[in-house]
């Protein structure tokens, strides 16, 4: 069988962590397939000419196509066209099936595929703008150039069956959802890291400091009333991003004692492995979400997660591995955050690592080829 990835976030030369998740997919699926390649087209505003990449990376034939980002929205359009075209030369062989990862243009490509290539396409989707807190789902041609590329897929696949709802609410509900998840590398389950010395107990938040939807600074404030009362552990922060100065300003102004709380700015995959494994729990005190890959990370290593009941979190946890909150009640997680420290070691660590085991490669790229096989049959 021969896949052929559609996609607009990928690793790239401007930033090596978009759409790494996109990349895990397909070499996960590179390991149940004959030929698996992936064209990923950016538009970039430093650039006059169209570049082209194409490279084997773990078994999978990446082509990147970075093009000049024109403003007239026509110019705009005949780039992204034009810039594919390039790509879909480059491919060794023609795709039996596409897998489309996010709507909605690089959906159109798929679409014009099985028009006119006859190859049927499925739909992996990872974005949360179909929840109603996300408000970037309102254009009226956006939903129906959206409605017709889904009416066509052979399978809708979100990385959560919360994200499913939210998608069949917006009127995307013409055929098959089934959930995928996400993957969480292989070194995750290794049983050696590296340690990271301490002396007090260590709560873990990571994300992409991006406030409106991961409420860092709620976690702060949750953070310094607990340490009001109890001075045995410390708060580490892993990761960067638009909002890094304003949470680091609301860290400043409430005062916490001397290297209670650590920012480590952002890490390697092994890196935030090594993290995770040397740390008693983890927190999210999320706005909403889809499928956070670090609470899959979290399960892998065995330790227990504080999250709130948003998205798709409340599938990936039980009390058995973890403790859910209400959104943004600060009191609720003061609670949790104590419970959490005196507790964590009752957690039964093999059992939350069983749960993290259906995010490995084999899981996941399983899953996929699966899906793939039923798309083909139905040609």
């Amino acid at each position: 069988m021969n896949v052929l990835f559609l996609t607009p976030w990928y690793p790239n030369r401007y930033d090596a962590m978009d759409g790494l998740f996109v990349r895990k997919h397909a070499q996960a699926v590179a390991r149940f397939v004959d030929n698996i390649e992936v064209i990923y087209i950016k538009p970039c505003d430093d650039i006059i000419e169209m570049e082209t990449s194409s490279e084997i990376v773990d078994g999978v034939h990446e082509i990147i196509v970075y093009y000049p980002n024109p403003k007239n929205i026509l110019k705009k359009f005949w780039q992204f066209y034009k810039s594919f075209t390039a790509g879909y030369k480059l491919l060794n062989i023609k795709p039996d099936i596409t897998q489309v990862n996010v709507l909605t243009r690089f959906g159109v490509l798929g679409y014009l595929l099985w028009r006119f290539e006859k190859i049927p396409y499925v739909i992996v989707e990872h974005w949360s703008r179909y929840y109603r807190e996300g408000k970037c789902f309102n254009n009226w041609l956006h939903k129906w150039v959206t409605q017709i590329v889904v009416r066509n897929a052979k399978c809708i696949m979100p990385v959560s069956k919360h994200l499913a709802g939210a998608m069949q609410i917006q009127g995307l509900s013409s055929v098959m959802y089934s959930k995928v998840n996400n993957v969480v590398d292989d070194f995750f389950f290794n049983k050696q890291w590296n340690e990271i010395p301490r002396n007090k107990k260590r709560i873990l938040h990571i994300s992409c400091f991006d406030e409106r939807a991961k409420n860092i600074k709620g976690i702060l404030r949750a953070t310094r009333e607990v340490m009001n009362k109890r001075n045995d552990f410390e708060l580490v922060l892993v990761g960067t991003g638009n909002d890094y100065d304003e949470v680091y300003g609301e860290y400043e102004k409430l005062g916490f004692p001397q290297g209670s709380v650590r920012f480590v700015g952002e890490q390697t995959p092994r890196e935030v492995c090594d993290w995770l494994r040397n740390s008693d729990f983890m927190v999210m005190f999320s706005n909403y979400e889809n499928a956070p890959v670090v609470i899959s990370e979290a399960l892998a290593v065995g330790i227990p997660v504080v999250a709130t009941n948003v998205g798709g979190i409340p599938e990936m946890i039980d009390d058995r591995s973890g403790i859910i909150l209400p959104v943004n009640d600060e009191e609720s997680l003061c609670v949790a955050l104590n419970n959490m420290l005196d507790n964590h070691t009752h957690y039964d660590k093999e059992y939350i690592k069983a749960l993290g085991k259906q995010y490995d490669f084999s899981s996941v790229g399983e899953c996929l080829s699966r899906k793939y096989n039923e798309a083909i049959s139905q040609k």
